[in-house]
């Protein structure tokens, strides 16, 4: 059984991995938090799982480069900068950096490209997200994912298109933004809606997590699969074959 480091165990992730990665084939070889010591752990683990914050990354990838140790990072929130030394630790060790570990998202986000490639510029993308109370960060990492989805359909980037803030007198839409609206309230533990809206008629796409318990099944399905992979950074849809 492949042996999993479970960095941010304490928090809600951390624990739902480990609950459910025996039931997958990994075995749990320890977790820290904050505080704690990622070189240690990755001394005794086949791969890294990281889902704690994005001020604890450098540590993180630094341990998983000195120890040739397989990462897969699923902390949201990260920068520019962030993403920047993903790509230099994915020189010399096997990075999977994802917005969502969720198996069913992974595959609506293909949908999602798909369909904005299709569906001509007169069709307006909207993305509607909810979450718990207690989510930190919004966007969330599963609407950013969804819109970099769209805008690649849409032969352009999440940067160009991205609109987020709508308060005030803005003026009317302008076409080829793709918009984003956050709600938190209560126990949700993630909804996720890509609305394709054109004159007189609108597609919808989304996804409704139930459970935490597929985000840490994802996860752990995609550690697994991370685990004999050479140097480079991966994404969620190659663990799909998509």
């Amino acid at each position: 059984m492949t042996t999993i480091g479970i960095i941010g165990s304490a928090g809600r992730m951390g624990q739902a991995l480990a609950r459910v990665g025996p039931d997958l084939g990994a075995t749990i070889a320890g977790g820290i938090d904050a505080g704690g010591d990622p070189a240690t752990l990755a001394h005794g683990c086949e791969v890294l799982v990281d889902f704690s914050a994005p001020s604890a990354l450098e540590a993180n990838l630094a341990a998983a480069v000195a120890t040739g140790t397989p990462i897969l990072i699923g902390t949201t929130g990260l920068q520019p900068q962030h993403h920047a030394m993903i790509d230099e630790a994915a020189k010399q060790v096997a990075v999977l950096q994802t917005g969502t570990v969720s198996l069913g998202v992974t595959l609506i986000a293909r949908l999602v490209r798909e369909a904005a490639a299709r569906l001509g510029p007169d069709w307006d993308i909207e993305i509607v997200e909810t979450h718990h109370r207690h989510k930190v960060d919004a966007p969330s990492g599963t609407a950013l994912l969804l819109g970099e989805a769209a805008a690649a359909g849409r032969g352009t980037t999440l940067a160009e298109a991205k609109v987020t803030d709508r308060a005030g007198l803005v003026g009317a839409r302008a076409e080829g933004t793709i918009g984003f609206a956050s709600l938190r309230g209560g126990s949700v533990a993630g909804d996720h809606q890509v609305i394709f809206a054109g004159t007189g008629e609108r597609v919808e796409i989304g996804h409704r997590a139930e459970d935490r318990t597929i985000f840490a099944k994802g996860a752990i399905t995609a550690a697994l699969w991370l685990a004999d992979k050479p140097a480079g950074r991966y994404q969620m849809a190659e663990v799909l074959g998509l």
